[in-house]
């Protein structure tokens, strides 16, 4: 049985507790992520999304329920800190999160705060960079850096504090495709090669194929629960909700509606290609 780093039970959150008629972002969450998996959560603006993420950073503290990391209560104030380093957050526009105008030294903030021996905060800042492929880049000014290297390099200081556990939310969501492509790729990579967890809030379905897991939120719940190819299977019912699937999933979805007879788990081009092929030459 694998280990457990992220639990949600029965979460409920509202933004006015004290009003008689309180907006609930969400409501009975139930969620468990395991160590080193990676986890993409969808969902269209409003559905509970973000708000899920900042619980696991203790952002945000539930109205009800509980949510534990690495089986610690995310209400006990003594144990917040130790909540945020196992937890790290990268958000949407990096520019919020860069605070230094030289790229080692924004990478370094991190480190710095939480009190780590110069010596040991410079090894880390290197480490950091090179895993994010922004080393060569160290010392060039921040703020000229395109948006998908400003992403990365908010990436590297959040590695550079040495998480367990890396929560995205939507970080490619003002990326243009090539930075979409750079900060993708990163994720990936630290998933795969460095077996670090990452839970993945985005709106785009292609970045959350790679994923083992897919949790797909509707009005503050979770609607559906999967791989990525139980949950993109089901495409009317993720129409219902105004989400779309994967480009080759919706093309084959269509070709399957006028009798082809294709599988409705085809999710890359790759895999529709030979799909398509070996009908025709059949």
């Amino acid at each position: 049985m694998s280990e457990e780093i992220l639990r949600a039970e029965q979460v409920t959150y509202t933004y006015d507790p004290d009003e008689t008629e309180p907006l609930f972002a969400l409501t009975g969450v139930d969620l468990r992520v395991e160590r080193g998996s990676f986890t993409a959560i969808l969902g269209h603006n409003g559905c509970g999304k973000s708000t899920l993420a900042k619980h696991f950073n203790a952002i945000l503290l539930p109205t009800g329920g509980t949510v534990l990391v690495d089986g610690i209560d995310t209400t006990d104030e003594e144990q917040r800190l130790q909540v945020r380093r196992t937890v790290g957050m990268v958000l949407q526009n990096p520019d919020n999160q860069l605070v230094s105008t030289i790229v080692e030294e924004d990478v370094a903030f991190g480190p710095e705060n939480l009190g780590i021996p110069p010596k040991e905060i410079r090894a880390r800042v290197d480490e950091a960079l090179k895993t994010v492929g922004m080393y060569d880049y160290r010392e060039h000014a921040a703020h000229k850096l395109s948006g998908g290297q400003k992403q990365r390099v908010a990436i590297a200081g959040i590695l550079a504090m040495r998480p367990d556990c890396l929560v995205l939310d939507e970080p490619t969501a003002m990326l243009d495709p090539q930075g979409r492509r750079e900060v993708m790729e990163t994720i990936r990579r630290l998933n795969r090669e460095n077996g670090m967890t990452v839970v993945l809030i985005t709106q785009y379905m292609e970045e959350a194929v790679d994923a083992d897991r897919i949790v797909v939120m509707e009005g503050g719940r979770i609607l559906l629960d999967g791989t990525p190819r139980e949950v993109f299977s089901q495409v009317p019912r993720l129409r219902e909700v105004a989400l779309d699937v994967p480009q080759p999933t919706e093309l084959c979805f269509l070709l399957r509606q006028n009798g082809w007879p294709l599988r409705q788990d085809i999710l890359t081009e790759e895999e529709c290609v030979d799909a398509l092929a070996a009908l025709l030459e059949g």
